[in-house]
């Protein structure tokens, strides 16, 4: 039986010039951001006690059934993508 070729191996070399580093121009965030960020995810944290607690008192919010944990999951991940934005 023939023995097959042997293949060379390519020597991986980086591109030196897609490793320029990139100079980063925003600064920090301002406070009003951060307090919303963090707005959102206790909003979104009460919303969800409040539903637990005090849903047989509060007839809207139990005509909200299920939708209840959509809007308090919604507000806390809103809050979460914001950070992906804060500095």
């Amino acid at each position: 039986m023939p023995k097959s070729k042997v293949r060379k191996k390519t020597d991986y070399t980086i591109n030196p010039a897609n490793r320029t580093p990139v100079k980063v121009k925003a600064g920090p965030s301002s406070t009003l951001y951060v307090s919303v960020m963090l707005g959102f995810m206790l909003v979104g944290l009460l919303w969800l006690v409040v539903y637990y607690l005090a849903a047989d008192q509060l007839t809207w919010m139990n005509d909200l059934g299920a939708y209840n944990f959509l809007i308090g999951f919604g507000f806390m991940v809103v809050g979460l993508v914001m950070t992906m934005k804060w500095r």
